[in-house]
């Protein structure tokens, strides 16, 4: 890991709200120039702090209007089907976010759909192509706080 100082602090606080900014009002908002903040983004890249910039898109405005979080026990806890999971849930559009937990539930997955009978066709889709001790779900009323930042 590669220690981070004030400077590259102010640069990831900056690129991780707006990375398609000019580099010439980036580098007045971090104090530095022009090649120099350019120096240090491509520092930032080569450690993998920086791991790739991308375009957030409005989920409801493309109709995705659904969160929900599915909880997840396996039906077994060999790598066998903890690789066939892992490979499934990563090639399914509609996951967003799918983490190994500890407590009484083995994975919590985060997924955008239409509504619910979009939510019924991920379920179904999943549990056909991999076995399942227990599958719940929770739909999220209200989406209150969600960031892609960090805190640096």
């Amino acid at each position: 890991m590669r220690d981070i100082d004030q400077t590259d602090a102010r640069i990831l606080r900056e690129v991780q709200r707006d990375a398609d900014q000019p580099l010439e009002r980036l580098s007045d908002k971090v104090g530095l120039s022009r090649n120099a903040l350019w120096r240090r983004i491509k520092l930032l890249e080569e450690a993998g702090i920086i791991r790739g910039k991308v375009a957030l898109l409005d989920a409801k405005a493309l109709g995705l209007t659904l969160t929900v979080f599915m909880q997840i026990k396996a039906a077994r806890h060999d790598a066998e089907w903890l690789e066939e999971f892992a490979r499934i849930a990563r090639s399914m559009p509609d996951v967003q976010a799918v983490f190994r937990m500890t407590g009484e539930l083995d994975y919590l997955i985060q997924a955008r759909v239409r509504d619910m009978a979009d939510y019924d066709r991920l379920y179904q889709s999943l549990v056909a192509k991999v076995p399942m001790g227990d599958v719940s779900a929770s739909f999220v009323m209200e989406e209150i706080k969600a960031t892609t930042e960090l805190p640096v």
